[in-house]
């Protein structure tokens, strides 16, 4: 809105000042201000309206140390992320973007979702909150507006350059020139260099040369007739996989103060690092990666996403005065993973999100362990002390704040070895 609006001062009136809304730099910087601003201001009010009402956590005996402390705290306080998260979203980036849009209907989407879970959990006394085949199913159709928009929609291009004949190697059905000219570019060494957007199912594999990936490719192994109609089957599906993946992975995290918030925050400026640098045509000749033209106006929405997750950690840290609940976690999930399917670095996700990935796998070992071993032995054993792994280090003697710190460093570690992977090439 902002943008739109000084845009027009500055073409009309000259304003001075007004061109700094030009830059995407500035425009992030402001968001992650606002997001911080308000997740810091509303947060306090929203927690005091929540105490008020009574709004608090139920929860469960597992016999963890500083269960008892936890009850009756304020839960449902993942509206305050979300509001973080849109209303400097809607301020300061184009709205008319097509990733912005998509972000915006995915952190509503999985928002609403939560918040219905969170509500028949406090307000109709349902411990069991929506039932799993609801939840599922609000992923799933996320993730079918998702892919079927990445894969349609005319505005979702990459850049692909042509050789001097004018020639360009398309190798699947799914490629389509969007351009009727090629745009001319230059190089480091002053070379001009011809572009064409190309709309095409395409990603990026980590730590290969030739590190582009075309899920046609996929659908011809079944038969080149196959790969019209089976590419974007095959799409939609792994889009579908990769945000219930993603989102659940996020939601068992959510059991002790600060771990997935502050992960969620980690893992998003690896994702926004990416998201500049492949809307920047000069950087991402100079890294070859994939430039995705428009793009780095995702670098607003996640400047606020970054600051949302921060300016809850003030009241969600330890010992936490509210809870994100699933309005908070679901969201948080699902925004990740649709954030790396647009920048195409879906693959990357198992190391940017490698803390989620491992909170997910505790807890499907954990349970076919010990339906196998009661299958086998007639009594269920377990792997761990508990899943997810985060309560098998508290049942293990270790503080709440050790185990968080430690997965933040984690997640630290894991976002520097995703970057380290443009270059690795």
């Amino acid at each position: 809105m902002l943008y739109t609006l000084f845009e027009y001062l500055r073409e009309q009136f000259n304003l001075s000042g007004a061109g700094l809304f030009q830059y995407i730099t500035f425009r992030a910087g402001m968001a992650i201000l606002f997001s911080l601003l308000i997740s810091l201001v509303f947060g306090k009010k929203l927690i005091d309206f929540l105490r008020k009402k009574q709004i608090g956590e139920t929860v469960r005996d597992l016999g963890l140390e500083g269960e008892d402390q936890k009850k009756g705290t304020p839960t449902m306080g993942g509206i305050i992320i979300l509001c973080s998260i849109l209303i400097p979203t809607l301020l300061f980036a184009k709205v008319s973007n097509v990733y912005i849009w998509m972000m915006i209907l995915s952190t509503i989407w999985l928002g609403v979702i939560g918040f219905i879970d969170d509500y028949i959990k406090v307000f109709k006394k349902d411990k069991e909150g929506l039932k799993g085949r609801f939840k599922i199913l609000g992923q799933v159709g996320l993730g079918c507006i998702i892919g079927l928009t990445m894969f349609y929609h005319q505005d979702v291009v990459i850049s692909k350059r042509v050789d001097s004949m004018g020639e360009r190697n398309i190798t699947y059905k799914t490629e389509k020139v969007m351009s009727t000219q090629p745009t001319e570019q230059y190089n480091e060494q002053g070379d001009k260099l011809h572009y064409e957007r190309i709309h095409a199912p395409v990603t990026s594999v980590p730590f290969l040369k030739n590190h582009e990936l075309d899920y046609g490719a996929i659908a011809h192994f079944f038969g080149e007739k196959t790969v019209p109609w089976l590419t974007p089957i095959i799409y939609v599906l792994l889009v579908i996989f990769i945000i219930t993946a993603v989102s659940n992975g996020v939601n068992l995290s959510d059991g002790i103060d600060g771990l997935a918030t502050g992960t969620s925050a980690i893992a998003a400026l690896g994702i926004g690092v990416f998201a500049y640098l492949s809307g920047n045509y000069i950087f991402a000749t100079y890294l070859n990666i994939m430039h995705i033209p428009n793009l780095g106006e995702l670098t607003i929405f996640i400047a606020a996403f970054v600051g949302a997750c921060i300016g809850f950690l003030w009241y969600n840290a330890y010992p936490a005065q509210v809870f994100m609940g699933d309005t908070g976690s679901l969201a948080l999930g699902g925004i990740l993973a649709a954030l790396a399917i647009v920048i195409r670095k879906e693959l990357l996700l198992p190391i940017i999100c490698g803390v989620f990935l491992v909170e997910n796998l505790s807890v499907i070992v954990q349970v076919a362990y010990f339906k196998y071993t009661k299958k086998k032995y007639g009594e269920g054993r377990r792997i761990l002390k508990m899943s997810p792994l985060h309560h098998h280090y508290q049942l293990s003697g270790y503080h709440e704040s050790k185990i968080v710190t430690r997965f933040w460093i984690v997640g630290i570690l894991l976002v520097v070895l995703s970057i380290i992977s443009m270059k690795v090439q």
